[in-house]
C-alpha cells in the first residue's frame, strides 16, 4: 500500500510541474540575438496554438489584425520579427538572416512552450516556417502558407508576367530604372505603386490611428534582405529556393492565395500539388494582402482549414 502512495504522489508531481501550453502573460517581450521581439497571446482554449508568421522582411504584424474575429477556440500569438514593428531596431545585417529570423521564432515557441502547434506564414514569413520547420518539423501540427514564396526565381517570372500587363510606358519607366539603379526616381515609385494596387493591396486599408504604437520601420531589412520593390529582388533572398523540399512536408498544409495575387495562383498551385497532404484555395478578389482584400472568405477558409486539423 506504502509503494502505492508513493506512486500516485510522484504522478502528480509530475503533471503538476508539466509546462503550461502558453505562459500567463499575455503580452511581452523576448529577448534575442540582436535585441528583443514583441509578442501578444491573443484568445485561449484548447485548440492548437496559431504562431504567426508576418510578411516583409521587415513587416509587422498588423496585418494578421483580422484573425482576432476568427472566434478560434484556442491562442493565437502576434509578434514583429527583429527590426521593424514593436520590436528593437536592427542594424547589424550580419543578423539580418534566415538562420538569425528562425532563431527567434524558437526562442519564442521556448518562452511560450509550444508543442504541436500551426504555423501561419504570409509572403516573407512563409520562407521564414519553411525553414523552420526544415529545421524543427517536430514541433509543427500543420502550417499555412499564405501568398507563399518558395522560389525567388519563379516570384521574378511571375512578376515579368504581371509587369507585361501594365501599360507599355509603365513598362519602360521600370524596366529604365532597374537598369540604371535609379529605384529613388518619381516615376519608378508611380509605376511601383500602379503594380502594388493590383497586385498587393486591392482595397484601401482601414484608417486605424497607431501613432501610440512608435512602430519601427523595417524598411532597411527589407532593402537588405530583399531589395527595392516588390518585382526586383537584389538582396541577400535573391537566390532563395526550397522546392526540393516542399515534398518532405509531412503535417497537412493549407497553401492561400488571392485570385489577383502577385504570388499567382497557379504557381502556388504548382507548390501544392509538391506536397503530399495539402489544400489550394484561392481568395476571389483579393491581391496579395488577401486578409485585407477579401477578410470574410480568407478567414472562412482559414477557419475551415483549422476545423480539420483540430478534429
Amino acid at each position: 500500500m506504502k509503494s502505492s502512495y508513493i506512486i500516485i504522489a510522484l504522478f502528480f508531481l509530475f503533471f503538476s510541474c508539466s509546462p503550461k501550453q502558453i505562459i500567463d502573460s499575455k503580452e511581452g517581450f523576448v529577448d534575442v540575438n540582436g535585441g528583443r521581439i514583441w509578442y501578444e497571446v491573443f484568445g485561449s482554449g484548447s485548440k492548437p496554438p496559431i504562431l504567426l508568421l508576418h510578411g516583409g522582411p521587415g513587416g509587422t504584424s498588423l496585418g494578421f489584425e483580422p484573425l482576432k474575429e476568427l472566434n478560434y477556440d484556442g491562442p493565437i500569438i502576434f509578434w514583429d520579427q527583429l527590426g521593424s514593428g514593436r520590436s528593437d531596431t536592427l542594424l547589424d545585417t550580419t543578423l539580418m538572416t534566415i538562420e538569425n529570423y528562425v532563431d527567434q521564432v524558437e526562442r519564442l515557441r521556448k518562452h511560450l512552450n509550444l508543442q504541436d502547434f500551426v504555423l501561419y506564414g504570409h509572403s516573407w514569413g512563409t520562407m521564414l516556417g519553411m525553414d523552420y520547420y526544415l529545421r524543427y518539423p517536430e514541433e509543427v501540427k500543420a502550417i499555412i502558407f499564405s501568398s507563399p514564396l518558395f522560389s525567388t526565381n519563379l516570384w521574378i517570372a511571375d512578376a515579368d508576367t504581371l509587369i507585361a500587363t501594365l501599360p507599355d510606358s509603365v513598362q519602360r519607366v521600370i524596366r529604365y530604372h532597374e537598369s540604371m539603379g535609379s529605384y529613388d526616381a518619381l516615376e519608378y515609385q508611380e509605376a511601383t505603386n500602379l503594380y502594388y494596387s493590383l497586385y498587393v493591396t486591392r482595397k484601401e486599408r482601414p484608417k486605424v490611428d497607431r501613432s501610440h504604437l512608435n512602430l519601427v520601420s523595417g524598411a532597411n531589412v527589407y532593402l537588405y534582405m530583399w531589395g527595392p520593390s516588390e518585382f526586383t529582388s537584389t538582396g541577400t533572398l535573391r537566390n532563395y529556393d526550397r522546392l526540393e523540399f516542399l515534398p518532405t512536408i509531412s503535417v497537412p498544409v493549407l497553401m492561400l492565395t488571392g485570385e489577383f495575387d502577385e504570388a499567382r495562383p497557379s504557381t502556388v498551385q504548382h507548390y501544392a500539388s509538391l506536397v503530399p497532404n495539402s489544400k489550394f484555395e484561392v481568395i476571389p478578389d483579393a491581391a496579395h494582402s488577401t486578409l485585407n482584400d477579401n477578410k470574410r472568405a480568407t478567414l472562412k477558409v482559414v477557419r475551415e482549414f483549422l476545423g480539420m486539423i483540430s478534429n
